[in-house]
């Protein structure tokens, strides 16, 4: 990413609090377009409210979320419920995006998945779901893609074909992305930036490429291992059994 990219989104100071509770503390971060942001972190570390408030869903305790300028946003959510009882076709589904059917035929197409247009919704497998998802998040095509959990329930064959679908995506629309991973060390290897979060940044980095990883390479072979990457984590603090933040000593072990 060069170092003059246009910058999209700027947190400043963000804290996010319910009932009492410290969901996100002192976040500041920026988002450039043509850049790929991994956000990762245990369960109830912040991720969603985070990638929410960015999307503008939520509103920031305090702090601010500037925009720079005027863009499209697009937004895959974590989970999206359907009422099985109310079938609907991905064509229907994608209708309700309002964006101009040619530009959702179109979107299908950029997932690889026009064969999916006359199907049903709750037919579909976890991988084509998402594709879905990702379908009406482009039709509008998004200056700043934001992805909550994009691979949750989908196999490791389908990760590295989505992983490989959202480097695509940033070339062809020259679109900044930021997106939540559930795995705490493995991520997209075409992630410019990793950041760890447990209620504030804990730590950021590059990932590190597994390609020529021989255990990796037996595991996903030479296509997968091209697309993953190992984030090593570099803490100087660990969160206790409150989730209060104690400095790390000689004794400490942990990633």
């Amino acid at each position: 990413m060069s170092q003059a990219a246009e910058t999209l989104i700027s947190l400043k100071q963000v804290c996010l609090s319910f009932a009492e509770q410290t969901v996100l503390d002192n976040i500041n971060l920026s988002i450039h377009r043509n850049e790929i942001i991994s956000i990762i972190g245990p369960n109830g570390a912040g991720k969603s409210s985070l990638i929410k408030i960015m999307a503008g869903l939520v509103p920031a305790s305090s702090g601010t979320r500037e925009q720079h300028g005027q863009f499209v946003l697009g937004y895959v959510p974590q989970k999206l419920s359907m009422d099985k009882s109310m079938p609907i076709k991905v064509s229907r589904f994608l209708s309700l995006s309002r964006a101009p059917k040619t530009s959702y035929h179109e979107a299908l197409t950029i997932v690889g998945a026009e064969q999916l247009w006359s199907r049903q919704m709750h037919d579909l497998s976890g991988g084509e779901f998402q594709r879905v998802l990702f379908a009406r998040a482009l039709a509008r095509k998004p200056d700043l893609l934001l992805l909550d959990e994009p691979l949750q329930g989908v196999d490791i064959t389908g990760q590295v074909e989505l992983y490989e679908l959202i480097g695509k995506i940033r070339g062809q629309l020259n679109c900044g992305i930021a997106m939540v991973s559930h795995d705490l060390h493995l991520v997209m290897a075409q992630t410019d930036r990793v950041l760890c979060l447990n209620g504030h940044i804990c730590c950021e980095g590059q990932p590190e490429s597994v390609s020529q990883h021989p255990e990796y390479l037996s595991l996903f072979g030479q296509h997968g291992s091209q697309n993953l990457a190992v984030y090593t984590h570099h803490h100087d603090h660990h969160h206790n059994l409150h989730g209060d933040v104690e400095r790390c000593n000689s004794s400490c072990h942990h990633d």
